[in-house]
Protein backbone atom coordinates (compact mmCIF):
# COMPACT_ATOMS: atom_id res chain seq x y z
CA UNK A 1 0.00 0.00 0.00
CA UNK A 2 1.35 3.64 -0.79
CA UNK A 3 0.31 6.42 1.12
CA UNK A 4 1.24 10.23 0.71
CA UNK A 5 1.26 12.09 3.89
CA UNK A 6 0.43 15.84 3.27
CA UNK A 7 1.25 17.54 6.89
CA UNK A 8 3.07 20.79 7.33
CA UNK A 9 4.12 19.40 10.90
CA UNK A 10 6.85 17.63 10.11
CA UNK A 11 7.38 15.86 13.24
CA UNK A 12 4.02 14.78 13.05
CA UNK A 13 4.18 13.44 9.80
CA UNK A 14 7.75 11.24 10.67
CA UNK A 15 5.41 9.80 13.57
CA UNK A 16 2.75 8.55 11.58
CA UNK A 17 5.31 7.58 8.32
CA UNK A 18 6.89 5.47 11.00
CA UNK A 19 3.89 3.70 12.53
CA UNK A 20 2.51 2.66 9.44
CA UNK A 21 6.17 1.47 8.04
CA UNK A 22 5.54 -0.76 11.29
CA UNK A 23 1.95 -2.03 9.06
CA UNK A 24 4.45 -2.76 5.85
CA UNK A 25 2.68 0.77 4.19
CA UNK A 26 5.16 2.67 1.83
CA UNK A 27 4.82 6.31 2.69
CA UNK A 28 6.31 9.47 1.54
CA UNK A 29 6.16 12.79 3.35
CA UNK A 30 5.54 16.20 1.77
CA UNK A 31 4.52 19.31 3.45
CA UNK A 32 3.28 21.48 0.96
CA UNK A 33 0.46 21.67 -2.25
CA UNK A 34 3.00 22.14 -4.57
CA UNK A 35 4.89 18.81 -3.32
CA UNK A 36 2.29 17.00 -2.84
CA UNK A 37 1.07 17.73 -6.31
CA UNK A 38 4.11 16.89 -7.83
CA UNK A 39 3.95 13.47 -6.04
CA UNK A 40 0.82 12.68 -7.21
CA UNK A 41 1.71 13.46 -10.93
CA UNK A 42 4.88 11.05 -10.76
CA UNK A 43 3.39 8.15 -8.45
CA UNK A 44 0.37 6.43 -7.82
CA UNK A 45 -1.08 6.50 -4.45
CA UNK A 46 -3.64 4.48 -2.36
CA UNK A 47 -4.44 6.55 0.38
CA UNK A 48 -3.87 10.51 0.82
CA UNK A 49 -3.53 12.04 4.31
CA UNK A 50 -4.15 15.59 4.17
CA UNK A 51 -3.99 18.32 6.49
CA UNK A 52 -7.08 20.56 6.22
CA UNK A 53 -4.91 23.50 7.09
CA UNK A 54 -1.86 23.26 5.20
CA UNK A 55 0.14 26.53 5.39
CA UNK A 56 1.56 25.95 1.65
CA UNK A 57 -1.20 25.73 -0.70
CA UNK A 58 -4.53 24.19 -0.21
CA UNK A 59 -5.93 21.10 0.99
CA UNK A 60 -8.70 21.32 -1.42
CA UNK A 61 -6.32 21.62 -4.44
CA UNK A 62 -4.47 18.21 -3.54
CA UNK A 63 -7.91 16.67 -3.21
CA UNK A 64 -9.09 17.91 -6.53
CA UNK A 65 -6.14 16.88 -8.17
CA UNK A 66 -5.50 13.85 -6.96
CA UNK A 67 -9.54 12.89 -7.82
CA UNK A 68 -8.38 13.81 -10.94
CA UNK A 69 -4.94 12.18 -11.43
CA UNK A 70 -5.49 9.39 -8.87
CA UNK A 71 -9.24 8.90 -8.84
CA UNK A 72 -8.97 5.83 -6.58
CA UNK A 73 -7.12 7.23 -4.46
CA UNK A 74 -9.01 7.98 -1.15
CA UNK A 75 -8.26 10.80 1.30
CA UNK A 76 -8.17 11.03 4.80
CA UNK A 77 -8.38 14.72 6.06
CA UNK A 78 -6.92 15.69 9.77
CA UNK A 79 -6.97 18.72 11.50
CA UNK A 80 -5.95 20.50 14.78
CA UNK A 81 -9.19 23.10 14.40
CA UNK A 82 -12.81 22.76 14.45
CA UNK A 83 -13.51 23.58 10.88
CA UNK A 84 -15.36 21.26 9.05
CA UNK A 85 -16.27 19.64 12.23
CA UNK A 86 -19.75 19.25 11.35
CA UNK A 87 -18.24 16.82 8.16
CA UNK A 88 -19.47 19.47 5.37
CA UNK A 89 -15.64 18.04 3.84
CA UNK A 90 -17.38 15.66 2.43
CA UNK A 91 -19.62 17.69 0.12
CA UNK A 92 -16.92 19.67 -0.94
CA UNK A 93 -14.44 16.27 -1.27
CA UNK A 94 -16.07 13.52 -3.60
CA UNK A 95 -12.87 11.24 -2.43
CA UNK A 96 -12.81 11.87 1.25
CA UNK A 97 -13.39 8.84 3.02
CA UNK A 98 -12.78 9.59 6.73
CA UNK A 99 -11.99 13.51 8.86
CA UNK A 100 -10.12 13.28 12.00
CA UNK A 101 -8.38 15.24 14.80
CA UNK A 102 -4.53 15.66 14.44
CA UNK A 103 -4.15 14.66 17.61
CA UNK A 104 -5.51 11.00 17.10
CA UNK A 105 -3.32 8.16 18.10
CA UNK A 106 -1.27 7.32 14.95
CA UNK A 107 -1.59 3.61 15.78
CA UNK A 108 -5.34 4.67 15.09
CA UNK A 109 -4.81 6.77 11.97
CA UNK A 110 -2.78 3.47 10.49
CA UNK A 111 -5.85 1.44 10.79
CA UNK A 112 -7.73 3.92 9.17
CA UNK A 113 -5.31 4.22 6.52
CA UNK A 114 -4.80 0.14 6.30
CA UNK A 115 -8.75 0.13 5.84
CA UNK A 116 -8.59 2.40 3.34
CA UNK A 117 -6.07 1.04 1.62
CA UNK A 118 -7.38 -1.86 1.02
CA UNK A 119 -10.69 -1.25 -0.63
Amino acid sequence: MYVLIVEQNHELGVLRKKAWARQGAIATLVSSQDEAIAHLRNYNVDVIVLDVMLTEGSAFAVSDFANYRRPKARVIFVTNTRFFSDGSIFQHCSNACAFVQSASPPEDLAAMVQHYGAN
